[in-house]
């Protein structure tokens, strides 16, 4: 299993590592390294780092105490936080924990209570912090050359926090456990010390306070006593002998109960002869009222004792009970693994084993119970097996049912991404695909669904999604495996199917999915869905190499015009072709993850004002150290559907690049359709604005003509939003749609980028000329600033800048460059005589 703890059990006893590797091995999350002495523990320790440590006490010529010490030193391969869990033979519980907490232990526990161990440790590791031997101690002292002092002198034995007044020292108090209060008492600060005493007193009437007094009075230093102070030295002291009175006092609770704890020990055993006549009659009043069932087998497994707590369990009565296989209450799916456990114990196997299984209760209902097994063999050398059984029920249904949330998608209720891998690769195994069988695989996208889940809100698309869910069962089959794998893309391993076989019923998804009404609350909608195909055989059970296919075919499919099958086909040269802009795809949208990006930026000029009025900033990639240009891969990334990736990546450099240079006064950014109505954008703009804190003002955001028009009512909504946060707002390349002077009314942005493609020409060509000077006409009488692109030479420069264009932008003027430079471009810019000219 991937991500497994790496957990190291020290201990001289193998039965006890064995029946501690038994108690974790149910959870599944740990991966065992033995030792059975330190110094062997030492050696691993020293090559390799684990995740937590389980040891016993006498573990050699090191013990379990200064073996952990050698861990906190910070001496080995394994960090010196490492959590450890201290097993010892002997239990006394004060004694163990303070000399734990000397030594940088985090937890004992006895081998006795070995069943605790996965709650213990899950304690352990959600709480481990750096360890110390250092007690905790706050300090109350108003001067700091003396609390200097003072802190000198206690810190090799005390982490000291040091406060200078009493509210501050209750304000720490509160928030942090101290094991000693020291506080200067000496003076005028007595008052306000014995108030801070009775305040700390209250909170825990335990606490350790040693106070430091100038009074020679002994009334005062027993009211001082009285009062709960632990103790008191007197000023002037050595040095030395504070460092003593404030071991002694913060450990003083420890000593008082730990010796309190020993005295009980020794009563025990000096009473312990009259208790184990009294442990007899004890026991067997217990075996009559405990809830958990215990019982004895012989050596057939069948039953020669049972407690009545069997007859509450599962409704059969004690007396009819005795003498009958304990496999015969078994379910019959449980029957055999019970009866396999019970041979594997008697015939020389693990003598202590475990097992779940299912009975039947008297009255027909089935219930998951534990049972514990353990071979016993009395002095005449007879083997009998004695057992408890618990009822897990309750557990085991919590257990399925997580089992099931962890394989299953929450929304659908189909399988999910993970258990379709799983089931792949088993398919894919060479047991399941022989020569004359086939299985096919098949990738369902929804067409346009995104149109739907951002028009409408994503609980109108879980809507639709969990009505194509039942589409694709309904039509499927039970006998075959449906996935949702993410979003609107879905699954399905076609087994025991051949090709053809399979492309009618990839054919049947299709047209169940069109001629289906998708309702919801007033709305009705009406979609298609793409499908691909990939057969895996014999020749073909290589699980990426299939998905891939099916991955590949998919795409075909959606190419060639969506609401259709396309079946992989290795022939097809448009298949190479979309390999390859798949792969280039993938490659690509690791680079954006990796963060493997430059932004340059090209200034905008003014024509008026004749200085730069803002920057363009212009994507390339950076891959096996060469500048890849956005025309090399958008449409790869357009075509998997994740431009929001790259969007994401300009934002965030923009911002901060922004952010970090003063020169870039503003700057715009390009936005793609797909990002533009993503519901993630805003809030991905406000957090990196107020992360970087960049003044929303400095930021222009573009977008083609030709996307803002595809939704013009959510278009306009998410322009309002930017313009509300303080950004800015262009619409790019317009004129290619030309028949949208009109929609330029209804959207209210800031700029208008004349497309290039007029700009190029229009001293060549009179239409484009009159074109430029219509889109700037129309731009000015809404208000809104003209751009124009593809300024190429000084003819079009002081021709757009006699129309009255606003702002132009080319190579011309200047070219992209990265961000270092920009400070020295804008100066060459600025000193360029020929945009000043008349």
């Amino acid at each position: 299993m991937e991500n497994q703890l790496k957990l190291l059990i020290l201990n001289a006893s193998s039965a006890e590592r064995r029946t501690i590797r038994t108690t974790l091995n149910n959870l599944n999350v740990f991966n065992f390294i033995e030792a059975q002495d330190s110094q062997q523990a030492l050696k691993i320790l020293k090559q390799q780092p684990v995740d937590i440590i389980i040891t016993g006490l006498n573990v050699g010529k090191i013990d379990g105490w200064r073996f952990s010490r050698m861990i906190r030193s910070g001496l080995l391969k394994t960090p010196k936080n490492t959590p450890i869990l201290l097993i010892p033979p002997i239990y006394c519980e004060r004694i163990a924990e303070t000399t734990a907490r000397s030594y940088g232990i985090d937890a004992v526990l006895p081998f006795e209570h070995q069943d605790m161990l996965p709650q213990v440790l899950a304690n352990v590791l959600s709480t481990h912090l750096e360890k110390s031997s250092r007690l905790n101690l706050l300090l109350l002292e108003p001067l700091q050359s003396k609390a200097d002092s003072i802190s000198e002198e206690l810190k090799l034995n005390f982490a000291i926090t040091h406060v200078t007044s009493c509210k501050s020292a209750l304000n720490a108090y509160n928030q942090q456990q101290f094991a000693i209060v020291l506080l200067d008492a000496t003076a005028d600060r007595a008052d306000r010390a014995s108030v801070l005493v009775e305040n700390i007193l209250q909170h825990n009437s335990k606490q350790a306070i040693v106070t430091i007094i100038d009074n020679a009075d002994a009334d005062y230093a027993e009211r001082l006593l009285l009062s709960g102070v632990t103790d008191f030295i007197r000023a002037p002291y050595d040095s030395s002998f504070l460092n003593k009175v404030c071991d002694h006092a913060a450990r003083r609770e420890d000593f008082m109960v730990s010796y309190a704890e020993f005295a009980h020990k020794v009563e025990q055993l000096s009473l312990s002869e009259v208790k184990y006549k009294e442990l007899f009659s004890a026991h067997q009043r217990i075996l009559l009222h405990l809830n958990t069932v215990v019982l004895e087998l012989d050596q057939q497994g069948h039953i020669r004792f049972i407690n009545p707590a069997w007859e509450t369990l599962s409704g059969f009565g004690v007396k009819t009970s005795l003498q009958r296989s304990l496999t015969d209450f078994c379910t019959d799916e449980c029957r055999q693994k019970l009866q396999s456990t019970i041979n594997d114990i008697l015939h020389g196997g693990e003598q202590k084993q475990q097992i779940e299984v299912k009975i039947n209760q008297k009255n027909g209902s089935k219930i998951w119970v534990e049972c514990r097994l353990q071979l016993i063999k009395n002095s005449h050398n007879n083997a009998t097996i004695t057992a408890t059984i618990d009822n897990i029920h309750e557990r085991k249904q919590a257990e399925l049912q997580l089992r099931h949330l962890a394989l299953h998608d929450t929304l659908t209720g189909l399988h999910n991404r993970y258990y379709f891998d799983q089931q792949l690769n088993r398919i894919c195994q060479p047991k399941h695909t022989h020569s004359n069988i086939e299985h096919a695989l098949i990738y369902i996208d929804l067409d346009h669904f995104k149109i739907i889940n951002d028009s409408q809100g994503h609980h109108q698309g879980d809507i639709v999604l969990k009505e194509a869910a039942r589409l694709f069962k309904e039509n499927i089959g039970d006998e075959h495996l449906v996935c949702r794998i993410g979003g609107d893309e879905f699954a399905v391993i076609l087994t025991n199917m051949n090709l053809l076989e399979a492309h009618l019923v990839a054919e049947g998804v299709c047209s169940a999915i069109e001629k289906h009404a998708f309702k919801s609350d007033d709305q009705v909608y009406t979609i298609s869905c793409s499908i691909g195909l990939a057969q895996i055989t014999s020749k073909n059970c290589d699980p990426n190499e299939c998905l891939k296919q099916a991955d590949i075919a998919l795409y075909i499919a959606k190419n060639l015009g969506r609401n259709l099958v396309h079946c992989y086909c290795k022939e097809d040269a448009q298949n190479n072709t979309l390999q390859t802009g798949l792969e280039w795809g993938h490659e690509i949208r690791q680079a954006l993850k990796q963060d493997n990006i430059e932004l340059h930026y090209q200034p905008i000029w003014d024509f008026k004002e004749s200085r730069v009025a803002y920057f363009e900033a212009l994507l390339r990639l950076k891959l096996n150290d060469k500048l890849i240009y956005p025309d090399q891969f958008i449409p790869s990334l357009e075509m998997l559907n994740d431009t929001f990736l790259m969007d994401q990546c300009v934002i965030r450099n923009a911002i901060e690049c922004v952010s970090k240079h003063p020169e870039l006064n503003q700057v715009a950014i390009n936005l793609s359709a797909q990002s533009f109505l993503d519901e993630r954008l805003l809030p991905l703009i406000e957090s990196n604005l107020a992360k970087y804190q960049v003044s929303p003002s400095r930021i222009i955001f573009e977008i083609t003509e030709s996307a803002s028009i595809n939704n013009l009512k959510a278009t306009r909504k998410m322009i309002e939003k930017l313009n509300s946060l303080g950004c800015h707002f262009s619409i790019d390349d317009f004129g290619t749609g030309f028949s949208t002077f009109n929609y330029l009314k209804q959207l209210p942005a800031q700029h208008v980028k004349i497309d290039g493609s007029f700009v190029r020409d229009m001293l060549n060509d009179p239409i484009d000329l009159a074109l430029v000077k219509a889109i700037n006409d129309i731009s000015r009488s809404l208000d809104k600033r003209s751009v124009a692109e593809y300024v190429e030479n000084k003819e079009i420069f002081f021709a757009l800048k006699e129309i009255g264009v606003d702002y132009g932008q080319g190579y011309f003027i200047a070219r992209p460059i990265p961000v270092e430079k920009v400070k020295a471009e804008l100066e060459k810019v600025l000193n360029n005589k020929t945009f000043y000219q008349q």
